[in-house]
């Protein structure tokens, strides 16, 4: 597979022609599924870029929506052959969000809000260890060991000098207060936060505790987006026993807006840089 090849990329952009293929037909997926005897859940899947999309798929619904053009079909075919590639991550096995991997790993910018812990792309080695064996007390040492290596590569995207990724991080004091193994690991941690956050292309803002409710309240999001124009702008959820995905127009701008708000409400990069030092001061005494 050549390097430049992202699956999850390649079966959402596959994913998006489909759909506006059968819309240009004029056609429900209903309509579709009873037209290739399949269930609808599966062209839902098909067009959202959830499923891998095999060449005869492709083949069967270019027969239904009528596709002469066999240069749009063979494009349609060798998208659907790339993304039934795998991406770095599935070296590592089985990862629940590999979706997310995916998109993060193609992302040319992230706006992350984390109101309990230093996001993954900001955690220290140790830190994501404690992290993970905390959060999920019940996991082998084996996958905890998996775990942090997948989020240490993971962080490559914003150390690479080359077309690094675009990261705003508005984190919580919660986060920084919350001890996540010792508090050496926490000053060790939160020393790596100052230090990343200098980096051009990394911006962090802290949100205080005096600043009382605020829009991001009810939890963590991520927003990504794409250098490729064709790509929409996807809202990531985590959730407990699956995630969520919103690309939508109207719900990426809802949370667009609230971020917005947030960073309003937080402190400027270098009061925060400054905020974020002087916990860490705390936890060497």
């Amino acid at each position: 597979m050549a390097s430049n090849v992202n699956p999850t990329v390649r079966r959402r952009r596959l994913g998006q022609e489909l759909r506006r293929l059968r819309e240009l037909k004029g056609m429900t997926a209903e309509e579709v599924a009873e037209r290739l005897l399949v269930s609808q859940s599966k062209i839902s899947r098909l067009e959202n870029g959830r499923r891998s999309i095999s060449q005869r798929d492709v083949r069967d619904l270019c027969g239904v929506y009528d596709v002469e053009d066999h240069r749009i079909v063979d494009s349609l075919m060798q998208m659907a052959k790339d993304s039934r590639q795998q991406g770095w991550w599935h070296a590592f096995g089985d990862i629940p969000y590999s979706v997310y991997i995916g998109l993060e790993t193609d992302a040319a910018s992230l706006r992350v809000y984390d109101p309990q812990i230093v996001p993954g792309l900001l955690q220290t080695p140790r830190y994501a260890e404690a992290l993970i064996t905390g959060a999920l007390p019940e996991t082998a040492a084996g996958d905890v060991e998996k775990r942090v290596n997948v989020r240490l590569r993971r962080q490559e995207r914003i150390l690479t000098a080359e077309q690094p990724l675009r990261l705003w991080a508005v984190i919580d004091e919660a986060a920084l207060r919350r001890v996540v193994g010792d508090r050496q690991l926490m000053r060790e941690q939160l020393e790596h936060l100052v230090e990343q956050s200098q980096l051009p292309h990394v911006t962090v803002q802290i949100l205080p505790f005096d600043m009382g409710a605020h829009p991001g309240i009810s939890g963590h999001y991520a927003i990504l987006e794409f250098p490729d124009a064709a790509d929409s702008s996807v809202v990531y959820i985590e959730g407990v026993t699956s995630d969520l995905y919103l690309e939508k127009a109207n719900d990426v701008q809802k949370y667009s807006v609230m971020y917005e708000h947030l960073r309003a409400q937080a402190l400027n990069v270098e009061a925060s840089r400054h905020f974020i030092a002087n916990i860490a001061k705390e936890y060497a005494r």
